[in-house]
């Protein structure tokens, strides 16, 4: 079922590639394992994924134990407190959710090497998402330039809670806006080479608007276990 999933989902995303005058390659899916085992993690590797996004630090650290034989990529997507840090800034790929100064500081004193991040943007009126706000993301990232051990490669964020697909696409456009107003400046050590945006629900729109990672649980591993 889940290889079934995913070969559906590639479909979804190749044509949605198709209609913006994109190239599926250039979008990373990133499958969406929290709440899920690691056998379903497997099973989703073995039908050709790599990237596992993962939600909760002391799930992700037992998932990355059991799961040190497979050439996985993870990262790690949701809010993270800065006690947390040092258990996961030297185990995964990217760090979703950086969203203040002190966090910034916390992975910049516990990493042993650098750490790449991206800035999460909070583009909707919803007070139950975390992020810097538009107006902020700039200057941040300014800021965190300095650091040594924080890499910044783009940004990230989550479109309002609907039915309709495309209520999220303003809030895409937004942080497709701040992609370029950061690149005009052109800070050393900073890139902006990806934007993580779009779940089961509107990652056609997210890629239509140019995301270059996708984050999806539900359409791989289906209706997710309360946690």
């Amino acid at each position: 079922m889940i290889a079934q999933n995913i070969e559906l989902l590639k479909g979804r995303i190749g044509e949605a590639c198709r209609r913006s005058g994109r190239i599926p390659a250039d979008v990373r899916l990133i499958a969406v394992s929290k709440t899920f085992d690691s056998e379903r993690i497997r099973e989703a590797a073995a039908a050709g994924l790599t990237d596992f996004g993962e939600n909760y630090v002391q799930e992700f650290r037992s998932k990355y134990d059991d799961l040190r034989d497979l050439p996985l990529r993870w990262h790690f997507i949701g809010h993270l407190q800065t006690n947390k840090v040092k258990y996961i800034t030297d185990s995964v790929h990217l760090i979703h959710s950086l969203d203040d100064v002190k966090l910034a500081r916390e992975i910049q004193k516990r990493a042993e090497g650098t750490v790449d991040v991206l800035i999460e943007v909070h583009t909707t009126d919803e007070a139950t998402k975390s992020g810097v706000m538009p107006s902020d993301v700039l200057s941040l990232v300014k800021e965190l330039a300095g650091y040594d051990k924080v890499r910044i490669r783009g940004l990230m964020t989550m479109g309002p809670f609907s039915d309709d697909p495309n209520d999220s696409r303003p809030s895409f456009r937004t942080i497709a806006g701040l992609r370029k107003k950061i690149e005009v400046e052109a800070i050393a050590n900073v890139s902006m080479e990806h934007l993580s945006m779009g779940m089961t629900h509107d990652f056609e729109v997210a890629i239509e608007e140019g995301a270059t990672m996708v984050r999806i649980g539900t359409a791989i591993f289906g209706k997710r276990k309360t946690r």
